[in-house]
């Protein structure tokens, strides 16, 4: 492991599953001990899309931005919301230069498939009817997020494909969760790894499925045609249970034609970007602006 994250290991929060509400509020006092971070360079904004339920967002709008991204929060589907998001969020705008909407999409297990999923179409199919008045080019729209974020931002695209919606510029997919199944060798062998492991990947998909089968746009490695789906940026940690099925279905979207730029990270685990003092991490975000800069610059 890199061992500017490995002296972290020790001060790392337990997540605890099996106990949603306690895990938010644990999530969102911690979220709140941090230094805020600085947002001279972006106007933001919360609003309300127009949807059933109404979806609360928030957009960060840097200066001269054309493009933007529906940013999909990480969480296991179970926590998150537009404040934890907020330094993830606003990073990714000041450093990509792209619009950021935030989603607060519902949480499981009170909400289950296809709750969130419906929540991000909708801010997707908002967002592109309104790009004028948003201030957005509606051909330079991406998708993407972090862990279950990410995996949501990959079932919009499959989704946004079959029934025709919003045309899709770029997916900008940071280690996501995308099979239910668990059968990788990561997943396998991953099972007492920081942050995440095998256990607690289990009780997500447990919460956000409940009794349901999964579909692929529950699951988005269960999909069986990932041609037509737009070009993506996949991210993945070395030491995390999602490597495997990351790095499968970014070699599924190059096999049907799809352009794919895959970074693997050495010596990461799940989630370890937030710690912002390790160079790897400052790399790792780097990365995600970067490709998401380009991939709306043309």
């Amino acid at each position: 492991m890199d061992p500017e994250l490995e002296a972290f290991l020790p001060f790392l929060p337990r997540i605890d599953m099996t106990d949603p509400i306690a895990t938010r509020r644990n999530v969102a006092e911690r979220a709140a001990a941090r230094p805020v971070p600085d947002t001279a360079n972006l106007q933001i904004e919360d609003r309300m899309v127009p949807a059933d339920p109404r979806v609360p967002v928030r957009i960060y709008r840097p200066r001269q931005a054309h493009g933007a991204i529906v940013w999909l929060h990480g969480g296991g589907f179970v926590f998150g919301d537009l404040d934890t998001e907020h330094p993830w969020a606003a990073r990714i705008a000041d450093c990509s230069g792209a619009v950021v909407i935030s989603v607060d999409y519902r949480l499981s297990p009170e909400n289950r498939y296809p709750a969130a999923l419906d929540d991000a179409y909708a801010v997707l199919t908002w967002a592109a009817e309104n790009a004028a008045g948003l201030g957005i080019d509606p051909e330079r729209i991406a998708v993407g997020g972090h862990s279950a974020g990410a995996g949501l931002a990959a079932a919009v695209a499959l989704r946004a494909r079959d029934e025709r919606g919003p045309r899709i510029r770029f997916q900008l997919l940071n280690e996501p969760g995308l099979d239910d199944r668990q059968q990788t060798w990561s997943q396998r062998n991953f099972t007492d790894t920081p942050w995440h492991d095998r256990g607690r990947i289990a009780a997500a998909w447990g919460h956000y499925l409940g009794s349901q089968p999964a579909t692929p746009y529950a699951a988005p490695a269960r999909a069986t045609d990932l041609s037509d789906l737009p070009p993506a940026y996949i991210a993945t940690a070395e030491f995390d249970p999602l490597r495997d099925e990351d790095i499968d279905y970014a070699l599924r979207l190059l096999q049907a034609g799809v352009s794919v730029e895959l970074h693997q990270w050495p010596g990461t685990f799940h989630g370890s970007q937030a710690i912002q003092s390790a160079e790897i991490s400052q790399r790792q975000i780097a990365g995600l602006a970067g490709a998401l800069r380009r991939a709306l610059a043309g």
